[in-house]
């Protein structure tokens, strides 16, 4: 994680040595100074905030539906929560309204909990997790046509931007803001560690040891959206990543405990998405990536081979 940040930060258009870095932080005054610190630095911490919240959001919805590919964008989540910040963003915008990054992340709350709602709906009236998962994409499909349509009449190139995925044009005011919602949130995920435990083994079993099921349950749902509506409010959809980093969380250790997995989620979550933003904005420059691209690339095969090798265990 160390070495990506030093990447992310050095490699680019402009090139910024390790050295100027150091002497940077010490006060010192070097070139390209306002790269690094107003559109490298807060760019590179939103990759590594993001990137493990929706690792840890698709942790919770694996858990929550006892199916490893469930995941804030496959479900429709993720989607519902960029039409609500694309409505907000372009009427505001319309209206000559500043919008703040608190606004955001409760517009993307509002829209993750609509979809969700519709999910847990959909759960109810059917059995198979496969007509769950198609449902959930139906629900995705109509919320992305929505927010297309909105963002047609947007003139903001930036809101352009974000609808298609992207970590470039982050704050400082951003990167504030979404440190201190992943982390309060992080903290409440890890806290849940030893209830969660139990969960996996199934609600009959959590309940002889004294786990409130339906607490839990609500508590997977209001985490799971918070961190999802953070991670669209301020980069947009990202595909794969929810799904794919646990994955490879449980492959890396080698155990499925959560007080290891949660943590271990969102560290390689960080990683993979400095990884595909890296490749985002070097791969063919100067022309940058949406983020949503690089991560389908990386994200789908390992997708693909954890569905091929879960049918074999069946049979």
């Amino acid at each position: 994680m160390v070495l990506l940040c030093v990447l992310n930060i050095c490699i680019g258009s402009v090139s910024i040595t390790v050295f100027d870095i150091l002497a940077s932080i010490q006060g010192k005054t070097v070139e390209n100074a306002r790269i690094l610190w107003d559109i490298r630095m807060p760019r590179m911490l939103a990759a590594l905030i993001l990137g493990g919240a929706l690792g840890l959001a698709g942790y919770l919805l694996q858990t929550f539906f006892h199916n490893p590919i469930a995941g804030p964008f496959v479900l429709g989540i993720s989607s519902g929560a960029k039409m609500t910040v694309s409505v907000v963003m372009v009427f505001l915008m319309g209206q000559a309204i500043s919008v703040s990054s608190g606004m955001m992340i409760v517009a993307a709350f509002v829209g993750a909990m609509i979809s969700m709602g519709f999910v847990l709906l959909v759960s109810r009236k059917v059995d198979s997790m496969a007509m769950l998962v198609v449902a959930g994409v139906m629900i995705g499909y109509i919320c992305s046509a929505i927010t297309e349509l909105v963002v047609t009449f947007a003139d903001d190139a930036q809101i352009v931007n974000w609808s298609r995925g992207s970590f470039s044009g982050t704050t400082w005011d951003n990167v504030t803001v979404m440190a201190v919602t992943v982390a309060v949130t992080s903290v409440a995920v890890f806290l849940l560690s030893k209830p969660l435990s139990a969960y996996q083994l199934g609600e009959s079993y959590a309940k002889n040891l004294g786990v409130n099921v339906r607490g839990l349950r609500t508590a997977m749902v209001l985490l799971s959206s918070i961190l999802s509506a953070c991670v669209t409010a301020f980069a947009g959809p990202i595909s794969f990543v929810g799904i794919a980093v646990p994955f490879l969380t449980r492959k890396a250790f080698g155990t499925s405990k959560p007080i290891v997995v949660i943590p271990g989620t969102f560290f390689i979550g960080a990683v993979f998405c400095m990884i595909c933003d890296l490749i985002a904005r070097m791969a063919l420059a100067p022309v940058e990536l949406n983020i949503s691209t690089v991560t389908s690339i990386l994200g789908a095969p390992i997708v693909i081979y954890m569905m091929v090798k879960r049918e074999k265990g069946r049979m």
